[in-house]
C-alpha cells in the first residue's frame, strides 16, 4: 500500500495529460447548442439606436438572417468587424447586432467610428437574451432561416476563410429552402 502512494501523484499527472491532450483536439468553434433546429428564442428589447424602439422576434422573420453577438469591450470583435461590414452588402442575408452586455453609448460611438453594418442592434445591457441564446461570449454568429429556426451557432471571429467554408454552404442551402418553398 506504501508503494502505491507514492505513485498516486505520478498517477494523477498521467490522467490529468490524457484529459488535457483530449482537450487540444476539440474545436473552440464547435460549440453545442441546444437551440439550433429551433425558433428563435421569445424576447421584447430595446433597439440600440432608440432607446424608445421595442424589437421582438417577431421582426426578425421572413428572411435569412445572421445575428452577431458583440460589445465594444470584445477585442475580437473589432478584428471581425471589417469583415461584417462586406457581408452586410449582401442581399440574401440580413444581418443584425445583439450589442451584448455593454453601455449603449460605447456602442453607439464604436458603430459611428467603424461604420454600422447591421440592419439595426438589439441593445441587451443585461444579456437576457444572450443567455437565452447560450451565449458564452463574444463574438458569436447565428444564422436563423426564413421561418425563424436557429440553424447554426458559431463561436468566435468571421472572416474570409471562416466565412466561405462555415456559412456560406449554409446560406445557398438556405435560398434553395426559401425558393422551393420549404
Amino acid at each position: 500500500m506504501g508503494k502505491l502512494i507514492r505513485f498516486l501523484p505520478l498517477i494523477l499527472v498521467i490522467a490529468l495529460g490524457v484529459v488535457l491532450y483530449r482537450g487540444l483536439s476539440l474545436n473552440p468553434q464547435d460549440m453545442p447548442s441546444a437551440l439550433v433546429g429551433k425558433t428563435m428564442p421569445t424576447f421584447s428589447l430595446k433597439t440600440l439606436n432608440n432607446s424608445e424602439e421595442v424589437v421582438t422576434q417577431a421582426d426578425l422573420l421572413g428572411d435569412i438572417i445572421l445575428i452577431n453577438v458583440w460589445a465594444t469591450w470584445c477585442p475580437t470583435c473589432k478584428y471581425e468587424h471589417p469583415y461584417l461590414v462586406d457581408i452586410a452588402k449582401d442581399p440574401q442575408v440580413k444581418l443584425y447586432g445583439l450589442n451584448y452586455k455593454d453601455e449603449r453609448v460605447a456602442a453607439q460611438k464604436w458603430l459611428q467610428d467603424y461604420e454600422d453594418p447591421y440592419v439595426f442592434s438589439i441593445f441587451d445591457d443585461e444579456g437576457t437574451l444572450g443567455l437565452n441564446l447560450g451565449v458564452y461570449g463574444a463574438p458569436e454568429t447565428f444564422v436563423i432561416d426564413h421561418h425563424g429556426i436557429i440553424r447554426k451557432r458559431f463561436a468566435g471571429a468571421i472572416d474570409t476563410r471562416v466565412w466561405r467554408r462555415e456559412f456560406e454552404p449554409l446560406i445557398a442551402q438556405l435560398i434553395e429552402e426559401k425558393k422551393q418553398g420549404k
